[in-house]
């Protein structure tokens, strides 16, 4: 386990351990607080809320796997975050939010000074709660905004809810890493996001994992990253009914994106490369996934980087 941090998963939390946790979130000395799939009371979730509204060293929260599971432990958790100013990554994954839960929410998310992160992976979300996830994407830097966010398998989102977010993601000045994996997208939708990731100006990693395309996507994409210049680093096509050729000559392409990029920054000097590279790592949350865990590297904002590894 990291140091500062407080990882558990799966267990029942008795009042103790309720307590030990609650006073280490008062003292400041916990940047990394899971407590995915635990099972505890609404008086100790609100204890828990507590604790997060007063901790201003806590980084990462992860509540995942129904911690979140009714609407009075969204109203307990909102009013945490209008208090908190120090939370940058937050994990909903699995929580029954649905568009009424997250719409409580979204005051307190949507001007939270520090939140660069939001995983709001099936969570029963529709096109309303789209919309709102769209008023997180701002089209300038004028105020803070997401830099990653997950909306993996909400089947219940629309052609309508999906062309919002697209929009949104084309115009987001911030926005570096879309997770859309586990969505009846299909090709219709997926060339909405074609267009989006070619306007984007700093969208870098796009999962588009088990969502219904076909080859017809994939050479949109092709020549989207073979004719246009991108952002885009990396397009997860896996999942898909989609030829293996057609998937590596995508890959090919963006990694030849990116090693110019690196010689062009190896051009203008070596001094100018390292800039670039600190100003990289304040404003990009790298997420590499496997079959288990996610691995986050937690750096905006921090003034040392905090490595955390927390399952879905």
């Amino acid at each position: 386990m990291l140091p500062g941090s407080i990882q558990i998963t799966g267990e029942a939390l008795s009042g103790g351990e309720i307590k030990d946790i609650c006073d280490s979130l008062k003292e400041n000395s916990v940047r990394l607080l899971s407590v995915r799939a635990c099972q505890l009371s609404d008086r100790d979730f609100g204890r828990v809320c507590g604790g997060v509204a007063q901790c201003h060293a806590l980084a990462q929260l992860n509540l995942n796997l129904g911690v979140v599971s009714n609407i009075c432990r969204v109203k307990q958790l909102a009013e945490a975050l209008t208090t908190n100013r120090s939370v940058q990554t937050l994990f909903l994954h699995g929580s029954p939010l649905t568009d009424a839960g997250l719409a409580c929410l979204n005051p307190a998310l949507s001007t939270h000074p520090s939140l660069v992160s939001l995983d709001l992976g099936d969570c029963m979300l529709g096109d309303e709660g789209l919309q709102l996830i769209c008023g997180m994407l701002p089209p300038d830097g004028a105020k803070s905004g997401l830099k990653e966010l997950t909306l993996s398998a909400n089947p219940a989102v629309t052609s309508k809810g999906w062309a919002r977010l697209a929009i949104a993601v084309a115009h987001s000045s911030q926005l570096r890493v879309l997770n859309l994996d586990y969505n009846p997208l299909g090709d219709k939708i997926a060339g909405m996001l074609a267009v989006a990731v070619a306007s984007s100006r700093t969208l870098e990693v796009l999962d588009l994992e088990g969502t219904g395309l076909t080859n017809q996507s994939a050479q949109i994409f092709l020549d989207m990253v073979e004719n246009y210049p991108t952002c885009l680093r990396m397009l997860i096509l896996a999942e898909n009914n989609i030829s293996t050729e057609l998937q590596q000559q995508i890959s090919d392409l963006l990694s030849e994106g990116e090693e110019e990029e690196e010689k062009e920054g190896e051009a203008l000097g070596g001094a100018g490369s390292r800039e670039r590279e600190r100003e990289r790592e304040k404003t990009i949350w790298v997420a590499q996934n496997n079959s288990s865990s996610h691995m986050v590297l937690v750096t905006s904002g921090l003034g040392d980087s905090l490595l955390a590894e927390t399952e879905m």
